[in-house]
Protein backbone atom coordinates (compact mmCIF):
# COMPACT_ATOMS: atom_id res chain seq x y z
CA UNK A 1 0.00 0.00 0.00
CA UNK A 2 1.73 3.09 -1.12
CA UNK A 3 2.16 6.33 1.30
CA UNK A 4 -0.41 9.32 0.65
CA UNK A 5 1.23 12.54 0.19
CA UNK A 6 0.85 14.85 3.07
CA UNK A 7 2.19 17.91 0.99
CA UNK A 8 1.69 18.65 -2.65
CA UNK A 9 4.08 21.50 -4.41
CA UNK A 10 1.76 22.14 -7.88
CA UNK A 11 3.52 24.67 -10.52
CA UNK A 12 5.42 26.45 -7.95
CA UNK A 13 6.68 30.27 -9.09
CA UNK A 14 8.11 32.71 -7.16
CA UNK A 15 9.78 35.87 -8.47
CA UNK A 16 11.34 38.87 -6.46
CA UNK A 17 11.38 42.62 -6.92
CA UNK A 18 15.25 44.22 -8.51
CA UNK A 19 14.69 47.56 -8.69
CA UNK A 20 12.05 47.61 -11.69
CA UNK A 21 12.28 43.71 -12.70
CA UNK A 22 10.61 41.03 -11.53
CA UNK A 23 13.12 38.47 -11.06
CA UNK A 24 12.16 34.32 -11.17
CA UNK A 25 13.88 32.68 -8.22
CA UNK A 26 11.61 29.25 -8.68
CA UNK A 27 9.80 28.58 -11.99
CA UNK A 28 7.39 26.05 -12.32
CA UNK A 29 8.17 23.22 -9.48
CA UNK A 30 5.96 20.78 -8.63
CA UNK A 31 6.34 17.55 -6.10
CA UNK A 32 5.00 15.69 -3.27
CA UNK A 33 5.66 14.28 -0.09
CA UNK A 34 4.24 11.47 1.68
CA UNK A 35 3.46 10.50 4.55
CA UNK A 36 6.41 9.35 6.64
CA UNK A 37 8.70 10.18 4.07
CA UNK A 38 12.63 11.45 3.62
CA UNK A 39 12.94 13.09 0.59
CA UNK A 40 16.10 15.26 -0.11
CA UNK A 41 16.00 18.21 -2.06
CA UNK A 42 19.76 19.01 -3.75
CA UNK A 43 21.56 21.91 -5.84
CA UNK A 44 23.90 24.51 -5.81
CA UNK A 45 23.81 27.75 -4.41
CA UNK A 46 21.03 29.81 -6.21
CA UNK A 47 19.32 26.81 -7.38
CA UNK A 48 16.03 27.74 -5.33
CA UNK A 49 16.23 25.18 -3.01
CA UNK A 50 15.11 27.65 0.23
CA UNK A 51 12.82 29.52 -1.46
CA UNK A 52 10.58 26.38 -2.41
CA UNK A 53 10.95 25.91 1.49
CA UNK A 54 10.11 28.97 2.34
CA UNK A 55 7.03 29.40 1.07
CA UNK A 56 6.30 25.94 2.25
CA UNK A 57 6.06 27.89 5.48
CA UNK A 58 4.42 31.26 4.33
CA UNK A 59 8.00 32.50 5.33
CA UNK A 60 8.33 34.36 1.46
CA UNK A 61 8.85 38.10 2.38
CA UNK A 62 6.34 40.06 0.34
CA UNK A 63 7.85 42.72 -0.80
CA UNK A 64 9.48 42.06 -2.53
CA UNK A 65 8.76 38.62 -2.69
CA UNK A 66 5.35 37.14 -4.54
CA UNK A 67 3.99 33.95 -5.18
CA UNK A 68 3.06 34.50 -8.49
CA UNK A 69 1.12 31.04 -9.23
CA UNK A 70 1.29 27.61 -7.88
CA UNK A 71 -0.77 25.82 -5.10
CA UNK A 72 1.19 24.85 -1.67
CA UNK A 73 -1.63 21.53 -0.75
CA UNK A 74 -1.18 20.78 2.97
CA UNK A 75 -3.32 17.77 4.33
CA UNK A 76 -5.84 18.66 1.87
CA UNK A 77 -6.10 22.63 1.77
CA UNK A 78 -4.45 25.22 -0.51
CA UNK A 79 -1.99 26.72 1.96
CA UNK A 80 -1.10 30.05 -0.94
CA UNK A 81 -4.10 31.73 -0.30
CA UNK A 82 -4.67 32.18 3.66
CA UNK A 83 -4.08 34.86 5.97
CA UNK A 84 -1.13 35.56 8.13
CA UNK A 85 -3.09 34.15 11.28
CA UNK A 86 -4.21 31.07 9.67
CA UNK A 87 -0.79 30.19 8.75
CA UNK A 88 0.44 30.68 12.50
CA UNK A 89 -1.71 28.07 13.71
CA UNK A 90 0.27 25.86 11.01
CA UNK A 91 3.64 27.50 11.25
CA UNK A 92 5.45 25.70 13.80
CA UNK A 93 2.66 23.32 14.72
CA UNK A 94 1.79 21.20 11.86
CA UNK A 95 4.89 22.25 9.46
CA UNK A 96 8.14 23.12 11.33
CA UNK A 97 11.92 23.77 9.99
CA UNK A 98 15.12 23.85 11.40
CA UNK A 99 17.17 26.66 9.92
CA UNK A 100 20.40 26.92 8.37
CA UNK A 101 22.91 28.44 11.69
CA UNK A 102 21.52 27.97 14.90
CA UNK A 103 23.64 30.60 16.67
CA UNK A 104 21.44 33.15 14.28
CA UNK A 105 18.68 30.97 14.95
CA UNK A 106 18.14 31.41 18.65
CA UNK A 107 17.71 34.72 20.64
CA UNK A 108 21.24 35.20 22.20
CA UNK A 109 19.32 36.81 25.13
CA UNK A 110 17.04 34.26 26.29
CA UNK A 111 18.06 31.20 27.98
CA UNK A 112 17.23 27.50 25.76
CA UNK A 113 14.66 27.17 28.54
CA UNK A 114 12.73 30.34 27.76
CA UNK A 115 13.02 29.47 24.00
CA UNK A 116 11.17 26.32 23.70
CA UNK A 117 8.94 27.01 26.35
CA UNK A 118 7.66 30.07 24.26
CA UNK A 119 7.51 27.42 21.11
CA UNK A 120 5.77 24.89 23.02
CA UNK A 121 2.79 27.50 24.73
CA UNK A 122 2.07 28.96 22.14
CA UNK A 123 0.87 26.44 20.05
CA UNK A 124 -0.31 24.28 22.95
CA UNK A 125 -2.73 25.07 26.34
CA UNK A 126 0.29 23.72 28.65
CA UNK A 127 0.97 25.51 31.63
CA UNK A 128 4.26 26.72 32.47
CA UNK A 129 5.21 23.67 34.37
CA UNK A 130 3.57 21.50 32.09
CA UNK A 131 5.96 23.32 29.08
CA UNK A 132 8.82 23.18 30.99
CA UNK A 133 8.41 19.23 31.59
CA UNK A 134 7.91 19.07 28.54
CA UNK A 135 11.20 20.78 27.62
CA UNK A 136 13.03 18.69 28.94
CA UNK A 137 11.75 15.44 27.30
CA UNK A 138 12.63 17.08 24.18
CA UNK A 139 16.13 17.82 24.81
CA UNK A 140 16.08 13.82 26.03
CA UNK A 141 14.32 13.16 22.75
CA UNK A 142 17.61 14.43 20.52
CA UNK A 143 20.22 13.05 22.61
CA UNK A 144 21.15 15.85 24.77
CA UNK A 145 22.83 14.95 28.39
CA UNK A 146 21.96 16.59 31.34
CA UNK A 147 18.61 18.22 30.07
CA UNK A 148 17.33 19.74 33.11
CA UNK A 149 20.71 21.89 33.58
CA UNK A 150 20.26 23.12 29.28
CA UNK A 151 16.83 24.62 30.36
CA UNK A 152 18.62 27.33 32.61
CA UNK A 153 22.21 28.20 29.40
CA UNK A 154 22.43 30.72 26.99
CA UNK A 155 23.00 29.54 23.18
CA UNK A 156 26.62 30.90 23.49
CA UNK A 157 27.16 28.91 25.93
CA UNK A 158 26.47 25.55 24.04
CA UNK A 159 28.65 24.15 21.24
CA UNK A 160 27.48 23.75 17.57
CA UNK A 161 26.37 20.61 17.36
CA UNK A 162 24.01 21.47 20.92
CA UNK A 163 22.45 24.32 19.12
CA UNK A 164 21.39 22.36 16.03
CA UNK A 165 19.98 19.24 18.67
CA UNK A 166 18.40 22.22 20.21
CA UNK A 167 17.07 23.69 17.22
CA UNK A 168 15.08 19.86 16.32
CA UNK A 169 13.68 19.86 19.96
CA UNK A 170 12.16 23.38 19.16
CA UNK A 171 11.13 22.09 15.74
CA UNK A 172 9.85 18.86 17.59
CA UNK A 173 8.48 20.64 20.11
CA UNK A 174 4.26 20.06 18.87
CA UNK A 175 4.85 17.12 16.82
CA UNK A 176 4.89 18.62 13.46
CA UNK A 177 3.62 16.30 10.29
CA UNK A 178 6.05 17.82 8.47
CA UNK A 179 9.78 18.68 9.04
CA UNK A 180 11.86 20.77 6.80
CA UNK A 181 15.57 20.76 7.48
CA UNK A 182 17.64 23.71 5.27
CA UNK A 183 21.41 22.28 5.72
CA UNK A 184 20.68 20.95 9.29
CA UNK A 185 24.73 20.17 9.14
CA UNK A 186 26.31 23.03 7.68
CA UNK A 187 29.33 24.13 9.90
CA UNK A 188 29.53 21.22 11.49
CA UNK A 189 32.44 18.38 11.50
CA UNK A 190 32.20 15.03 10.19
CA UNK A 191 31.06 13.57 13.53
CA UNK A 192 28.57 15.64 14.88
CA UNK A 193 26.94 15.84 11.09
CA UNK A 194 27.04 11.79 11.75
CA UNK A 195 25.19 12.06 14.79
CA UNK A 196 22.65 14.78 13.68
CA UNK A 197 21.33 12.74 10.69
CA UNK A 198 21.15 9.64 12.78
CA UNK A 199 18.89 11.43 15.09
CA UNK A 200 16.81 13.34 12.32
CA UNK A 201 16.23 9.18 10.97
CA UNK A 202 15.30 8.16 14.18
CA UNK A 203 13.12 11.17 14.86
CA UNK A 204 11.31 10.01 11.45
CA UNK A 205 10.71 6.73 12.50
CA UNK A 206 9.70 7.14 16.38
CA UNK A 207 7.09 9.39 15.21
CA UNK A 208 6.54 9.01 11.25
CA UNK A 209 7.45 12.84 10.82
CA UNK A 210 8.15 13.86 6.93
CA UNK A 211 10.86 15.12 6.35
CA UNK A 212 12.16 17.60 3.70
CA UNK A 213 16.23 18.03 4.01
CA UNK A 214 17.77 20.60 1.83
CA UNK A 215 21.30 20.16 0.91
CA UNK A 216 23.78 20.29 -1.13
CA UNK A 217 25.52 17.36 -0.15
CA UNK A 218 25.19 14.09 -2.57
CA UNK A 219 26.30 11.95 0.42
CA UNK A 220 23.89 13.34 2.93
CA UNK A 221 21.30 12.12 0.59
CA UNK A 222 22.56 9.10 -0.33
CA UNK A 223 22.43 8.52 3.99
CA UNK A 224 19.02 9.06 5.19
CA UNK A 225 16.54 9.85 1.57
CA UNK A 226 13.99 7.63 0.09
CA UNK A 227 13.24 10.16 -2.76
CA UNK A 228 15.52 12.83 -4.27
CA UNK A 229 15.12 16.05 -6.25
CA UNK A 230 17.68 17.97 -8.22
CA UNK A 231 17.27 21.34 -8.79
CA UNK A 232 18.88 24.37 -10.90
CA UNK A 233 18.33 27.55 -11.62
CA UNK A 234 15.18 27.08 -9.45
CA UNK A 235 13.64 23.97 -11.98
CA UNK A 236 13.56 20.31 -11.28
CA UNK A 237 15.74 18.97 -13.59
CA UNK A 238 15.63 15.19 -12.15
CA UNK A 239 13.69 13.45 -9.15
CA UNK A 240 13.25 9.47 -8.19
CA UNK A 241 14.27 7.03 -5.86
CA UNK A 242 17.73 8.08 -4.36
CA UNK A 243 19.32 4.58 -4.97
CA UNK A 244 18.27 4.97 -8.69
CA UNK A 245 19.67 8.44 -9.50
CA UNK A 246 22.83 7.85 -7.58
CA UNK A 247 23.46 4.85 -9.28
CA UNK A 248 22.27 6.12 -13.02
CA UNK A 249 22.04 9.61 -12.96
CA UNK A 250 20.28 11.29 -16.37
CA UNK A 251 20.83 14.20 -16.17
CA UNK A 252 24.36 16.06 -17.11
CA UNK A 253 23.95 18.51 -13.86
CA UNK A 254 23.62 15.31 -11.74
CA UNK A 255 26.29 13.43 -13.57
CA UNK A 256 28.36 16.51 -13.22
CA UNK A 257 27.66 16.70 -9.09
CA UNK A 258 27.84 12.97 -8.76
CA UNK A 259 31.49 13.32 -10.23
CA UNK A 260 32.07 16.38 -8.34
CA UNK A 261 32.20 14.34 -4.81
CA UNK A 262 35.73 13.33 -3.60
CA UNK A 263 36.55 9.39 -3.80
CA UNK A 264 38.99 8.21 -1.64
CA UNK A 265 39.82 5.11 -3.85
CA UNK A 266 40.39 7.60 -6.69
CA UNK A 267 43.83 8.68 -7.06
CA UNK A 268 43.64 12.16 -9.24
CA UNK A 269 45.60 15.22 -8.98
CA UNK A 270 42.84 17.09 -9.03
CA UNK A 271 38.90 17.03 -7.85
CA UNK A 272 36.29 17.81 -10.64
CA UNK A 273 34.19 20.43 -10.89
CA UNK A 274 31.53 21.55 -13.37
CA UNK A 275 32.57 24.43 -15.51
CA UNK A 276 31.04 27.86 -15.28
CA UNK A 277 28.60 28.90 -12.66
CA UNK A 278 24.71 29.17 -11.94
CA UNK A 279 23.27 31.77 -14.21
CA UNK A 280 21.47 34.73 -12.40
CA UNK A 281 17.85 34.35 -11.82
CA UNK A 282 16.13 36.13 -14.83
CA UNK A 283 19.60 35.87 -17.16
CA UNK A 284 18.20 32.86 -19.20
CA UNK A 285 15.50 34.19 -21.54
CA UNK A 286 15.80 30.78 -24.01
CA UNK A 287 16.63 27.31 -23.92
CA UNK A 288 17.68 25.21 -20.92
CA UNK A 289 19.50 26.59 -18.39
CA UNK A 290 22.06 24.39 -18.11
CA UNK A 291 23.12 24.45 -21.71
CA UNK A 292 25.97 27.02 -21.22
CA UNK A 293 28.01 24.54 -19.05
CA UNK A 294 27.22 21.07 -20.20
CA UNK A 295 28.80 19.10 -22.47
CA UNK A 296 26.10 17.42 -24.19
CA UNK A 297 24.22 20.33 -25.07
CA UNK A 298 23.03 20.71 -28.92
CA UNK A 299 21.47 23.17 -31.29
CA UNK A 300 18.27 22.80 -29.38
CA UNK A 301 18.77 23.30 -26.00
CA UNK A 302 19.74 26.45 -26.75
CA UNK A 303 16.65 27.51 -28.23
CA UNK A 304 13.77 25.71 -26.49
CA UNK A 305 13.69 24.69 -23.09
CA UNK A 306 12.97 21.06 -22.28
CA UNK A 307 10.18 19.44 -19.93
CA UNK A 308 10.29 17.21 -16.90
CA UNK A 309 10.04 13.64 -19.23
CA UNK A 310 9.59 10.50 -17.45
CA UNK A 311 12.24 7.98 -18.21
CA UNK A 312 11.92 4.09 -18.15
CA UNK A 313 12.85 3.74 -14.61
CA UNK A 314 8.91 4.07 -12.58
CA UNK A 315 8.56 7.78 -10.99
CA UNK A 316 12.12 8.53 -12.40
CA UNK A 317 11.90 12.36 -14.06
CA UNK A 318 14.56 14.31 -16.27
CA UNK A 319 14.51 17.43 -17.69
CA UNK A 320 16.56 16.69 -21.12
CA UNK A 321 16.29 16.69 -24.86
CA UNK A 322 18.32 13.61 -24.80
CA UNK A 323 15.18 11.99 -23.06
CA UNK A 324 12.20 13.32 -24.41
CA UNK A 325 10.21 12.13 -27.47
CA UNK A 326 12.06 13.24 -30.79
CA UNK A 327 9.83 14.05 -34.35
CA UNK A 328 7.26 11.56 -33.28
CA UNK A 329 9.11 8.70 -32.43
CA UNK A 330 8.65 6.23 -28.54
CA UNK A 331 12.86 5.72 -28.56
CA UNK A 332 14.49 7.58 -26.00
CA UNK A 333 17.88 8.60 -26.65
CA UNK A 334 20.66 6.89 -24.07
CA UNK A 335 22.68 9.34 -21.93
CA UNK A 336 25.98 7.88 -21.48
CA UNK A 337 28.41 8.17 -18.54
Amino acid sequence: MSKEPILRINDLKISFQSGKKLVTAVDGVSFELKEGEILGIVGESGSGKSVTSLASMGLIPSPPGKIEKGEIIFNGKNLTNISEKEWRKIRGNQISMIFQEPMTSLNPLFTIGNQLMEAIRLHTNLSKAEAKARSVELLKLVGIPRAEGILIEHPHQLSGGMRQRVMIAMAMACNPRVLIADEPTTALDVTIQAQILALMKDLNQKTNTSIILITHDLGVVAEICERVIVMYAGQIVEQGDVRKILKDPQHPYTRGLLKSVPDLRGKKDRLYSIPGTVPVPGSVIKGCRFAARCADAFEKCRHESPILHQTENDGHEVRCFLHTIKEGSDEHVRVTS
